[in-house]
């Protein structure tokens, strides 16, 4: 009989059998597939906000409303700059042999765009209900989604890592992430 799914779930993760030149390769390609999510997230809120100025309502925006759009159209072009930049290191590293340098600063670049997509989703969030609801709405709303984002993004995350630090079944030796693993 098979192994039941709440064993595999309580039985730690055994540390993968892999050379360093094979860990990179995989971080590069998890990082690729970070990259490729984010981007098809961001593509449709910059389509979004490049649709609001052809819109009747648009003309009724104020100076606030104006401004933090404008913000945000540069935000959503810096994260697809962000993103593109690390798949234009690929290129520009091809065949070097320095994949690591590769995997940490794609890394970096990654965690650069994930704190402009927070921010765009609060500044796209506030910008709406703002329109439809009124400024009080927008700030409670995007107050509430700064937490959200802190907890889910921050403090989860953090809480995870620090409880599975010294985890035997960590892929690090004597568990823990450093460097290039925490790419992936």
């Amino acid at each position: 009989m098979g192994t039941d799914s709440r064993d595999a779930l309580e039985e730690p993760p055994r540390g993968r059998n892999e050379t360093p030149a094979e860990k990179l390769d995989r971080n590069w390609y998890e990082l690729l597939q970070e990259v490729r999510v984010m981007q098809t997230g961001i593509q449709i809120l910059a389509g979004f906000l490049l649709t609001l100025p052809f819109q009747q309502k648009f003309a009724e925006l104020d100076g606030l409303q104006i401004t933090v759009y404008l913000v945000l159209v540069f935000v959503s072009a810096s994260i697809t700059a962000l993103l593109l930049s690390a798949v234009n290191m690929h290129r520009v590293f091809f065949r070097r042999h320095i994949r690591l340098a590769l995997v940490d600063n794609s890394d970096r670049i990654i965690r650069g765009a994930m704190l402009f997509a927070g921010l765009i989703l609060i500044g796209t969030t506030w910008l709406i209900f703002d329109m439809v609801l009124g400024r009080t709405a927008a700030t409670i709303t995007a107050a509430v989604l700064v937490l959200l984002l802190v907890l889910m993004w921050v403090v989860l995350p953090l809480a995870i890592r620090r409880k599975y630090a010294d985890h035997p079944g960590s892929d690090r030796p004597g568990g823990g992430d450093s460097g290039v693993e925490a790419a992936g």
